[in-house]
């Protein structure tokens, strides 16, 4: 309750608080779309309903109100017949063509910030489609530069009662927190299946995981074992909390984690993103000057001193303008002209076309530069 009511308080600036991305991914099978039932109907309780992006265009049936489904932009099956593709590179191409339009979305959810403090996100359950795609990367990169991103990762507790399927299991996860680099919650669902305290314990107590691997005799255990030593510091600074999507037990919890991890984004990841945006800013001033300085070296004879050109130059035309006024004469012209057959018209049009040329270069380059000083 606390943390949702921080999150509906405005900022210390006096402006609207921008709304919270969760961005949910998990195996197929983990409840995540559930899950994000759930929690649209917690939102909704509490008075602060979220605005609901579906970006799976194989889904059949969405059991949420979705104010932003892929499949109304992008038809799924169409995709598949017209590129001669399975399952899976449909869904990549349907991602793919959705990305690049997602700046409308951007500008949907900034529109919406006045009434959804929290903005909930469904990727597909082929995770590693989203995952290691490039439209996952424009998507999850668009959503971080502008809002405050978490991502949440859903996990089947019920089938991560093996040690070893576990250690997968946080692997995946630890390759997604590298590959974001944005904070990062593990949602253990199906809780009411069985309770997570096992799964917890396990990440705290080295001792206590090592005990249940020695029950594993395969070679994959070996394995299993050197990687946990890995992992260890990576448990340490993990969010993880137990929820069942079918009993909507825990999501109280995971508030309270998602207001630590927003505050997390503000302290060290917007100012990295911050950092990035002015690198790059940067670095594309810097391209520009060395083309605007090929150019000029490339020119050669023309001049290009804008300092003189600028105030003297007539209102230049556009080039389009230039080709269809240029070599066009009207009838009178052409009458008058008539009496000079025995001139040759081919030197004289060329004649005229080497000075045209160099005036058209000449005020383009000025108009270029003049863009670019202001």
């Amino acid at each position: 309750m606390a943390a949702l009511a921080a999150a509906t308080e405005p900022q210390a600036s006096g402006g609207p608080r921008p709304p919270v991305c969760l961005l949910v991914l998990g195996m197929a099978g983990s409840g995540k779309t559930t899950f994000v039932q759930r929690l649209t109907g917690y939102l909704h309780s509490q008075g602060c309903p979220p605005y609901v992006i579906n970006l799976d265009p194989a889904v059949h049936e969405v059991p949420f109100p979705a104010n932003i489904d892929i499949r109304d932009t992008v038809k799924y099956k169409e995709v598949m017949k017209q590129y001669g593709l399975g399952p899976n590179g449909g869904i990549v191409t349907s991602l793919n063509l959705f990305a690049t339009r997602f700046d409308q979305v951007m500008k949907f959810i900034e529109k919406a910030q006045n009434m959804s403090k929290y903005v909930l996100i469904d990727t597909p359950g082929q995770i590693e489609v989203f995952t290691w795609s490039a439209s996952g990367t424009i998507i999850t990169e668009a959503l971080a530069s502008s809002f405050p991103t978490i991502v949440i990762y859903v996990m089947d507790t019920s089938r991560s009662i093996n040690p070893v399927t576990f250690m997968s299991n946080m692997l995946y996860a630890c390759s997604i927190l590298y590959k974001t680099k944005l904070p990062f919650i593990v949602v253990m669902n199906k809780t009411d299946i069985i309770d997570h305290s096992f799964a917890v314990e396990w990440m705290q107590d080295f001792e206590a995981f090592q005990d249940a691997l020695n029950q594993e005799t395969t070679y994959v255990s070996n394995l299993t074992r050197s990687m946990s030593l890995v992992l260890d510091e990576f448990y340490s600074s993990l969010r993880v909390v137990g929820v069942s999507a079918v009993l909507g037990t825990g999501l109280d919890e995971l508030f309270v984690q998602v207001a630590s991890a927003t505050e997390e984004y503000e302290r060290e990841y917007r100012p990295e993103y911050e950092r990035l945006k002015k690198s790059l800013a940067s670095a594309q001033s810097q391209q520009q000057k060395e083309q605007l300085e090929r150019l000029r070296k490339d020119m050669g004879s023309i001049a290009l001193d804008t300092g003189t050109a600028t105030g003297s130059l007539p209102p230049v035309m556009d080039p389009s303008d230039l080709i269809l006024t240029r070599g066009t004469l009207d009838e009178e012209d052409e009458e008058a002209d008539s009496d000079t057959e025995d001139i040759d018209h081919r030197v004289t049009e060329e004649s005229r076309e080497e000075p045209a040329f160099q005036n058209f270069m000449q005020e383009s380059m000025a108009q270029y530069w003049k863009r670019n000083n202001k």
